[in-house]
């Protein structure tokens, strides 16, 4: 069912259901204003008769004439009573035989009011209302009035109400239904601007937008997240196609050396010596192509990985005292030196976290200035610890700081050339740290200055294993 019929179906209910409401009350209110009418009639008939009697009118006139009291009724089935107390009726107009129940008559002297007239059905199930009341008259004897009004008309006017109410209720349904699909179809014309809009977005056309221009404020909203995640999807498109390009262009490279080295081998005949040293050549090309596959699996693995990581308590202490001697030898070829400060204990992969501090020193040997020293600094507080890798050598502009983290991007292309980096060390740790839940950040000040930072929360933030 489509949101147009549904929205205008709710709304031809509901709208239904308030006229039907109203028309209820309507028929109510009717159905009570007919009833309190015809108690006035009868209370008034009974009253007029009551001051009939006590007006000194001869009680032997009563029977001399009853057809006159039948055409004062105006109701065929009307009824009117005068009976002494005790006695048999000496008029007895009532065409229906009616048998009106016994109830006391209102005392002689107190007034006649609504509340003192009574209700019945007659056996067709005409309602009836009736009222008693008794009068004493010049000889001091009791006469009984009583009167009854069959509501009759009144009753039909009612059902042919009902039915008109029933009919107005149906009418008001089907052309509120019918101009409520109109109104509605009108206001989802933006929606269907949208999705016209949106069958026009392919991967060659990203850059294209939702337009807001008479858009209502409602999808307004939604216009903008929507366009927000295409920029989204444009710049992870874009990132994937860098990505097939810089891969395509990193593997090139071994392969084409490989290739080279093999060609000028089968040249010429060639010594064993020159074979084995063919042959190492090869494998040191094989083993940086194989680094860079087993990186570039790593990456792509690493959003389902958290379901494999190993939380243990870490030293970091001893872990920064173990990379400092792993990089000891590395970092006095370059006449570097390495220090450490700062202990605390750390929830987190051992391994992976060995391999993002390792990750960062290799890059800070691998770019810092000869002679220079890198800190390795770890310090707790509240929310969880920092891991601090601080280097000096050349500033790094800002618009190559955010960049950094991307695959196989290299801030200074001309040292990386022919070396074993193949520019996937800081989007490894950016993808390790994503696994703990954590961060990684760099700053870069203008005296040379690079500070990478790991954080790494508390062990309540993190997801449960």
């Amino acid at each position: 069912m489509s949101l147009t019929l549904r929205a205008t179906l709710l709304f031809a209910l509901i709208a239904s259901l308030v006229v039907s409401a109203v028309g209820f009350y309507l028929y109510y209110s009717m159905g009570k204003e007919l009833v309190r009418r015809a108690d006035y009639q009868v209370s008034g008939r009974v009253q007029y008769f009551h001051h009939l009697l006590a007006d000194e009118f001869p009680l032997s006139q009563l029977s001399r004439n009853p057809g006159l009291f039948e055409n004062m009724l105006g109701n065929e089935r009307d009824i009117l009573t005068f009976s002494l107390t005790g006695q048999a009726p000496l008029i007895n107009v009532n065409p229906s035989r009616l048998v009106i129940p016994p109830v006391a008559p209102v005392p002689d002297g107190q007034p006649l009011t609504l509340q003192t007239v009574h209700a019945l059905n007659a056996p067709d199930g005409t309602p009836v209302r009736f009222a008693r009341a008794a009068v004493k008259i010049q000889d001091g004897r009791t006469v009984e009035i009583t009167a009854a009004h069959f509501m009759t008309e009144e009753s039909r006017l009612l059902e042919t109400f009902r039915w008109e109410i029933i009919g107005a209720v149906l009418f008001a349904y089907l052309l509120i239904a019918a101009l409520g699909y109109l109104v509605i179809r009108r206001g989802l014309r933006p929606l269907r601007n949208m999705a016209r809009e949106a069958t026009q977005i392919h991967p060659a056309s990203l850059s294209t937008r939702l337009s807001t221009d008479k858009a209502p404020q409602e999808l307004q909203q939604l216009i903008h997240s929507f366009n927000e995640m295409l920029e989204r999807l444009a710049e992870g498109y874009q990132r994937l196609t860098q990505f097939s390009a810089d891969l395509a262009h990193e593997i090139r490279t071994p392969v084409g050396a490989l290739m080279g080295h093999c060609q000028v081998a089968l040249y010429q005949p060639r010594t064993v010596e020159e074979y084995e040293t063919l042959l190492a050549n090869n494998m040191e090309e094989l083993e940086r192509i194989s680094r860079m596959v087993e990186n570039i699996l790593f990456l792509a693995r690493a959003s389902d990985a958290r379901s494999v990581l190993t939380i243990t308590s870490i030293d970091v202490s001893s872990e920064i005292t173990r990379i400092q001697e792993y990089f000891e030898g590395l970092a006095e070829e370059r006449e570097m030196t390495l220090h450490g400060a700062g202990r605390g204990i750390l929830q987190a992969d051992a391994i992976l976290f060995q391999r993002a501090l390792s990750n960062l020193v290799a890059n800070a040997v691998r770019y810092g200035r000869e002679g220079s020293e890198i800190v390795l600094r770890a310090e707790p507080h509240n929310k969880g610890m920092n891991i601090h890798v601080i280097s000096q050598g050349d500033p790094i502009p800002a618009d190559k700081l955010g960049k950094l983290f991307d695959r196989f991007y290299r801030a200074d292309a001309s040292r990386s050339e022919g070396g074993s980096s193949s520019g996937l060390g800081l989007s490894i740790v950016q993808a390790i740290m994503a696994l703990h839940q954590g961060s990684v950040s760099v700053e870069s000040s203008v005296q040379g200055e690079t500070r990478f930072t790991l954080f790494f929360p508390q062990a309540d933030h993190k997801l449960s294993q």
